[in-house]
């Protein structure tokens, strides 16, 4: 779905009021889109897919989003709304970007990471909260670790205690 209404309401009264979505979707040339995407239009601008970029099935591309050229976008990401991605970013499967944040050129975020925050250019992020691969690769070696920590930590507090 291309250029359906961007998920913007207004709460009044207690009540939800749409509101109008009258801007335009630009897929500039050499752009893929797979199955089951959708591209919202934006609330009164533009939102843009760059030249060359490639987004697989099941991709969620809210209202006033700007991505630039030959970006990776894999399946089941979400971007939210007003957020600029730059040039050659790879978005690895189920990756949520918030909205209203830039992603510099360059980047790439792996799998299932939630961003929250801008992101400098070249960046390497994965997880939740994104840390560069190097340090997110070592945190996860130390969190399998902790159950053998904590029976080593729990023996040596039994020895104090004695």
């Amino acid at each position: 779905m291309i250029g359906g209404d961007g998920f913007g309401y207004d709460t009044r009264d207690g009540r939800h009021h749409k509101i109008p979505q009258i801007g335009s979707v630009v897929v500039e040339d050499d752009v893929e889109i797979g199955a089951n995407s959708t591209v919202d239009r934006a609330r009164f601008g533009r939102t843009v897919i760059g030249e060359g970029t490639k987004i697989d099935n099941l991709v969620m591309i809210a209202h006033n989003v700007v991505i630039g050229k030959h970006c990776i976008i894999c399946a089941q990401v979400g971007i939210s709304g007003s957020t600029e991605i730059g040039d050659y970013v790879i978005l690895a499967g189920q990756a949520g970007i918030v909205g209203h944040i830039k992603i510099g050129s360059g980047v790439i975020i792996g799998a299932q990471s939630g961003v929250s925050n801008d992101v400098e250019p070249k960046a390497r992020l994965v997880g939740s909260p994104p840390r560069p691969i190097g340090e997110w690769k070592r945190t996860v070696v130390r969190i399998d670790r902790l159950p053998e920590l904590y029976a080593r930590v729990k023996k040596l507090e039994e020895r104090a205690a004695q």
